[in-house]
C-alpha cells in the first residue's frame, strides 16, 4: 500500500512549500524529483504513482514561485540558482530523510535534471543514482542546426525582457511560467557558455559534478526539441565518473507524443527505461 503525503517544508530564509510524497510500504530507494521550469509538482503525480508501484518512495520538490510555494516572482521578489541550491533543495532533502533512510536517488525533468546534477555535485556522498528525463545542458552548441543558431539570441533576449518587465511572463512565450528574472539570467548564462554558476554562488559547481560517481539513467523523447539527445549527452559529459545509459523513446514506445511534456500523463515507458539499470 502506498501512502500519499503532503510534507510541509520551510527554507532557512522563510520560504514555505510542500513536498508531494508517494511512499510504498517497503521502499527500495527514495527519489527526490525536481520539476521542469514553470511546472508545479502536482503535475508529476502519475509519474510518482508509477514509481511507487515499483517500490520507490518519491518526493516531488516544488520550485520557488510555483504551486504550493509561498512566494511569487515580482519586481520586489527575485531569486536565482543560489536560493534554489543553497536554501530550498537542502530543506527538501532534510524533509525526505525524515521519512526513511533508503538509498537516495536524485533526478529531474528539464531544468530539474540539470539542477539535480548540480546539487548532487555539492553533496557527492549522498547520491549514487541519477534519474534524468527530457533534460540536458541548454548550451546552444549541443542543439541541432538550424535551430541552434537562434539560441544565442534567445539567451540574450529573455534575461533582458525579464529585467525590463520585472519577471519573465513565460506562458505568453510558450516557455516556462512566470519566472524570476534572476533565475532566467542564471539559466541563460549556461545556454551561452555551458558553465554552471549563479549570481552569489561561490562554490565550484562544475567541479562538483566532475567528482560525482555512481550511475545515471537518462531518457529523452525522440521528438523533443527542448531536450534533444545532444543536449543530454552534453550534460552527461559533465559527469565523467558516472556510468550512464541513454534511452531515446519514440512515440510508439511511449503511447503518446514523444515531446517534452506528454510523457508526464503516460509515464510507464519512462519508468521502465529508468529501471533498466536499477537492479
Amino acid at each position: 500500500m502506498t501512502r500519499a503525503l503532503a510534507v510541509p517544508v520551510q527554507s532557512d530564509d522563510g520560504h514555505r512549500f510542500e513536498l508531494i510524497g508517494r511512499v510504498p510500504a517497503q521502499p527500495r530507494a527514495q527519489l527526490l524529483w525536481l520539476p521542469a521550469l514553470g511546472v508545479s509538482a502536482r503535475n508529476y503525480q502519475a509519474f510518482a504513482d508509477a514509481l511507487a508501484a515499483c517500490g520507490i518512495s518519491v518526493f516531488l520538490h516544488e520550485w520557488r514561485g510555483n504551486g504550493s510555494s509561498s512566494l511569487r516572482p515580482s519586481r520586489t521578489q527575485d531569486w536565482g540558482y543560489r536560493e534554489i541550491l543553497e536554501q530550498d533543495l537542502p530543506a527538501s532533502l532534510a524533509a525526505v530523510r525524515l521519512h526513511g533512510n533508503a538509498p537516495l536517488i536524485i533526478g529531474g525533468h528539464s531544468l530539474g535534471g540539470q539542477l539535480a546534477c548540480v546539487f548532487a555535485g555539492q553533496h557527492p556522498d549522498l547520491f549514487a543514482r541519477f534519474w534524468l528525463v527530457a533534460t540536458g545542458t541548454p548550451f546552444w552548441r549541443t542543439f541541432p542546426a538550424p535551430r541552434c543558431w537562434a539560441l544565442p539570441l534567445v539567451y540574450r533576449f529573455l534575461p533582458w525582457l525579464a529585467q525590463r518587465q520585472g519577471v519573465l511572463h513565460g506562458r505568453r512565450l510558450g516557455f516556462g511560467g512566470t519566472e524570476a528574472r534572476g533565475l532566467i539570467r542564471d539559466w541563460a548564462r549556461v545556454g551561452l557558455n555551458n558553465h554552471y554558476a549563479g549570481t552569489g554562488i561561490h562554490a565550484d559547481l562544475e567541479g562538483g559534478m566532475r567528482r560525482l560517481r555512481g550511475q545515471a539513467s537518462a531518457v529523452v523523447m525522440a521528438d523533443d526539441w527542448f531536450a534533444p539527445p545532444g543536449s543530454m549527452q552534453g550534460l552527461l559529459a559533465k559527469l565523467p565518473q558516472v556510468v550512464s545509459t541513454l534511452s531515446v523513446l519514440p512515440a510508439g514506445a511511449l503511447g503518446t507524443r514523444a515531446d517534452h511534456f506528454a510523457w508526464m500523463k503516460s509515464p510507464e515507458a519512462v519508468v521502465k527505461a529508468l529501471f533498466h539499470s536499477f537492479e
